[in-house]
């Protein structure tokens, strides 16, 4: 039900936007599967990131990311013994040297009191690796000072196709009647004579190629045989050398690949960081408060996809005695618009996102539910209403007090008596429930229950009666008005209709008393009572609430790649980290506590604030040893199994116990 409630308000079309602002592809996958968080501590945390790097973009200028497209799968292919082309070592080394602008890039930072400059410290430069990159590729080749030998062996070769040449020429100046040309030319990289066609059994050679005329026979001559043959054995010895620097340099990036894979990492992290500060600029954003208190508040809020010259800022509140809100209001008026925007802000805050606004303070939710668009399908057989109440089980079932639910048009879809009897009873059961609720109707009776019940307040979308425009406008407090009789009646619907559709409205539940502050007549005298239209039927031309226009996305999937690890030895340095020891996580700087020790890449399973992760050992530094914590022998389940598993093993261990379960916890999936 989350997923399709944030398909109903969009929430993929702000991912969409904020992947574009990602460079690599691997960043721009998993933008566009973010999801809202459910600590509050993370929450704030993502969102102190969003605000730092958007000060970042603001003071200093664009971060020097990297594409990294083929970085994972050319480590791989070192990794296993392959050897790189030249072209895909200088992608390695773009790759090196961006990471080195980004360190740097980092370091000025540092004197905005960022925490996320912190992360240049987690990449490494590799400056040896790139030297020799350098040194020994240039425009995608091979370069001649990649080795002594390679630098002799092209230098021979220059010099026998200088005497080849030397010999052709020398041939062509002896016999020029022989000849079409003056001077050599070249066959499928061979040096050739351009003989004349009655001249070619004049001299012994291969005929390499004919003129399209067939006048002229290209021929490498025979006495350059001996010099040709030198040169192809000089050719093979070019490529071996050149074979054995590529597999060199190969093996070099093999050895540097857990620094490259911690640069790789880093840089993806840094690049969804920048990426929500980008959107944050595009949006001119803020960052939200977060609160504890289970309340809203909005000030000049914009929905994100409206263009800000099209959108009337929403002014919203919530909670602090206000549990559930009724909006009302005429057709094409903005109130799913208002729905759509609370609920955005509430998405793009969990996850980390700044909201455009002047102001928010916003709370965390479970779940963020809604009901919104009519769901009819004719292949599950679903008319409106029936998706309407489908979608509202499920919700009811799905929420809690920390719930925030918004629902469309409750109660429509059926008989008017009916639906607004339905209606009341979910606000009901949803007041109970004490979770945060925004609803829109066009039943007089459900703002009258509004009105009646404590915690809920009525509210309504302005509407301008001389042009017949809706002001987009949100003013709580006070209930709206449907206004079908009064359109139909400006827009020019027959005075027998108007007169008609009131009688059917109003008199046949006999209302006999108008109120005395309505000025607005129907043809005949035949006053009109505004606030009971709840028959829309008339107007279809104006129903339907302000609809987004869809923003096409570009779908960028992340090549999938079978990752085969080489087997290695564990270091001394990730033996030194034992069970129980207290440890600090870089970049974030976390304590952690040793769950497991490093296996054979290096791996350390440490458990950071009661959650289990497995982290290379580089990463960590010993803060108190085990040893110095907790006395020999320490049964370390008592800090990382539960109260209930330990006892249920005691009992085991006494002998064969019916009916006791261990419940084991799920461990991460391990990660470099």
């Amino acid at each position: 039900m989350q997923e399709k409630s944030m398909l109903a308000l969009e929430f993929h079309k702000i991912l969409s936007q904020l992947s574009d602002n990602a460079i690599s592809e691997q960043s721009r996958g998993k933008l566009k599967a973010l999801k809202p968080y459910l600590s509050e501590r993370e929450v704030i945390a993502k969102l102190k990131e969003t605000t730092e790097a958007r000060r970042i973009l603001d003071s200093i200028g664009s971060a020097p990311l990297s594409l990294m497209k083929d970085i994972p799968m050319l480590l791989e292919l070192s990794e296993k013994g392959a050897m790189l082309i030249p072209e895909q070592l200088t992608e390695i080394n773009l790759f090196i040297n961006s990471c080195k602008r980004m360190k740097s890039f980092l370091k000025r930072a540092e004197s905005l009191q960022v925490d996320i400059a912190s992360y240049g410290g987690s990449i490494y430069e590799l400056s040896d690796l790139s030297k020799e990159i350098e040194n020994s590729i240039r425009n995608h080749t091979v370069d001649d000072n990649a080795s002594k030998e390679l630098r002799d062996i092209r230098k021979k070769m220059d010099q026998i196709r200088s005497d080849i040449k030397s010999k052709l020429e020398s041939q062509l100046r002896s016999k020029k009647e022989w000849f079409t040309d003056s001077y050599v030319a070249t066959r499928n990289g061979r040096y050739v004579l351009p003989v004349k066609r009655e001249c070619k059994n004049l001299i012994s050679g291969t005929v390499l190629d004919i003129s399209s005329t067939g006048s002229t026979y290209f021929i490498e001559p025979t006495a350059i045989s001996k010099l040709k043959d030198e040169l192809s054995y000089l050719e093979i010895e070019e490529s071996n050398e050149e074979r054995k620097i590529l597999y060199t340099l190969s093996a070099l990036v093999s050895e540097h690949g857990m620094s490259i894979r911690l640069n790789i990492e880093a840089m993806e992290t840094l690049d969804i960081i920048f990426a929500k500060a980008k959107l944050s600029m595009e949006m001119k954003a803020i960052a939200p408060r977060i609160n504890p208190e289970r309340k809203i508040s909005i000030v000049n809020g914009r929905h994100p996809l409206i263009k800000p010259t099209e959108c009337v800022p929403l002014n919203f509140s919530i909670g602090e005695g206000t549990q559930g809100i009724i909006i009302t209001g005429p057709n094409t008026g903005g109130k799913t618009v208002t729905l759509k925007t609370i609920g955005l802000f509430e998405l793009m805050a969990q996850s980390g996102l700044h909201v455009p606004c002047e102001e928010a303070d916003l709370c965390l939710n479970n779940v963020v539910l809604c009901d919104i668009g009519d769901g009819q399908s004719i292949t599950e057989n679903l008319s409106t209403f029936s998706s309407h109440i489908t979608n509202i089980i499920n919700i009811l079932n799905q929420s809690d007090e920390d719930s925030l639910i918004l629902l469309d048009e409750l109660g429509s879809g059926t008989d008017p008596a009916e639906g607004m009897g339905i209606a009341i009873s979910i606000l009901a059961e949803l007041k109970s429930k004490g979770c945060l609720f925004v609803a829109t109707t066009h039943y007089p009776e459900v703002k009258d229950y509004a009105d009646q019940t404590e915690g809920l307040q009525n509210a309504k979308m302005a509407f301008d009666r001389e042009t017949l425009k809706p002001l987009y406008q949100l003013e709580i407090g006070a209930a709206g008005e449907s206004c079908a009789l009064y359109i139909a009646k400006r827009l020019g619907l027959p005075k027998h209709m108007l007169e008609r559709a009131y009688s059917e409205a109003y008199l046949r539940e006999g209302i006999s008393q108008l109120p005395p502050s309505d000025k607005d007549y129907l043809p005949g005298g035949t006053r009109y009572l505004p606030d009971d239209s709840s028959n829309q039927s008339s107007i279809d031309q104006l129903s339907g609430d302000f609809s987004l226009s869809s923003n096409n996305a570009r779908k960028i999937l992340p090549a999938k790649i079978e990752k085969v690890s080489p087997k290695k030895t564990i270091s001394t340095r990730s033996q030194r980290f034992q069970i129980g020891d207290s440890v600090v996580v870089y970049p974030q700087k976390k304590i952690g506590i040793v769950f497991q020790a490093a296996d054979e890449k290096g791996l350390v399973g440490v458990q950071i604030q009661k959650k289990k992760e497995f982290i290379n050992h580089k990463r960590l530094q010993l803060k108190v040893a085990a040893a110095e914590m907790y006395p020999e022998n320490y049964d370390f389940s008592i800090v990382f199994d539960s109260v209930e598993n330990r006892k249920a093993k005691n009992k085991m261990n006494k002998g064969y116990q019916e009916d006791i379960q261990i419940l084991y916890e799920k461990l991460p999936s391990k990660h470099q």
